[in-house]
């Protein structure tokens, strides 16, 4: 928290120049829509397959040499703060909160600590309620962060991770998913509560009594009554029959009819799904390795690329950027295959294209001693002979 108040004492002049409502969640109860998308199953099983397979990539710190030689995590405090970004959390916690901030808000900030020598010591993330663009007296961009309690923080654009979505009209701020996502989160609240009094109803109404001529409510729930005494009770005469005259039309009432539309159901539902960029088969886990690479180079991809460049842009300097350092988020193992295409991999190992540790992680194995170590067949060899 020292280092939180350092940063809070520099920015006392400051100037509002945008301002971005956060999507947020907050109490308890069923979902109905009133701007708690994280509320809704439909959102949430939206967003939750994406979410996992960011929380799945595996940070690196990879540095080129100049004369091309590559060395992974040569820094253990940089392959630790990847590992374990702060003592509440690992990075694959981190990940997977950054990507549903980053689905529900269009934006992700998490805050780089540093230590007393400026080196990355801890990354959090900021679930605030609003975000605000400050500019001091010196032009520097600061950012402040407005969260559930009404307590506040401001920061240094330059110690935050920012990540965007939909990042069009705004200079700053990526686009809220609120406006555009309104108008079917309406609807499927509205389905959702007709769901629940159709289910509740279910259970309670199975005849319906329609009169025919004006009836005073005294003598409909006389007669209602009467009807159920009659024909319904266990202990009726009638044995099952029932008899009514030609001012009342006895209706029974299925539970399929009270139900709302499953057509409609399945339209906005696709509808949500369209809008995260998924659809059924990705949420329900079956899909077959195309349609899975498909869903991992459309929406996934584009987000590991801005993983990468974000945490490289907020951990180095620039002067150790220009000297090899970045830091690179694998996502070999978020490669859909079947168990065939993976044993056919063994042929990538046999020519050195890939280390066999690398393959048995597609194989969810554990790594073997030298396995890191490139491999060729000794009837393959580099063409530079005569």
């Amino acid at each position: 928290m020292g280092a939180i108040k350092n940063f809070l004492a520099r920015f006392a002049q400051a100037k509002t120049v945008s301002r971005l409502e956060m999507v947020t969640q907050y109490g308890e109860g069923y979902y109905a829509w009133n701007g708690k998308l994280y509320k809704s199953d439909i959102v949430r099983e939206a967003i939750r397959p994406k979410a996992r397979a960011i929380g799945k990539i595996v940070g690196k710190h990879i540095l080129t040499k100049e004369n091309g030689d590559i060395k992974v995590n040569p820094r253990p405090y940089i392959k630790f703060l990847l590992e374990e970004p702060n003592p509440y959390m690992t990075g694959q916690m981190l990940q997977e909160k950054m990507a549903t901030q980053l689905m529900l808000n269009g934006n992700a900030f998490a805050l780089v600590v540093r230590d007393d020598a400026g080196l990355p010591c801890e990354i959090y993330p900021i679930p605030a309620g609003a975000a605000e663009a400050l500019y001091d007296e010196h032009g520097d961009l600061h950012i402040r962060f407005t969260y559930l309690n009404g307590k506040s923080n401001t920061f240094l654009y330059s110690d935050l991770i920012h990540l965007r979505r939909d990042y069009a009209e705004r200079d700053i701020f990526g686009e809220s998913q609120v406006e555009a996502l309104a108008p079917v989160m309406e609807c499927v609240g509205t389905l959702d509560q007709g769901i629940m009094k159709a289910v509740k109803n279910s259970g309670l109404i199975r005849w319906l009594l329609k009169f025919n001529t004006s009836t005073r409510p005294e003598d409909v729930k006389a007669q209602t009554k009467h009807f159920v005494d009659t024909y319904l009770s266990t202990e009726s005469e009638t044995i099952g029959a029932a008899g009514v005259n030609a001012n009342v039309d006895a209706i029974q009432i299925d539970p399929k009819d009270i139900m709302p539309n499953k057509t409609l159901m399945k339209e906005l539902r696709d509808r949500v799904y369209a809008f995260f960029n998924t659809n059924e088969k990705i949420v329900t886990s079956s899909f077959t390795d195309d349609e899975w690479n498909a869903y991992f180079e459309a929406e996934i991809e584009p987000d590991i690329l801005q993983f990468t460049n974000a945490w490289t842009q907020r951990l180095f300097s620039r002067r150790e950027r220009a000297g090899g350092n970045r830091i690179v988020f694998e996502a070999s193992n978020l490669q859909c295959a079947s168990i065939q295409t993976k044993l056919a991999l063994v042929s990538m190992v046999d020519r050195g294209a890939l280390t066999p540790n690398e393959w048995r992680a597609t194989m969810n194995l554990a790594p073997v001693e030298g396995g890191d170590k490139p491999v060729r067949r000794l009837d393959t060899e580099v063409v530079d002979k005569p």
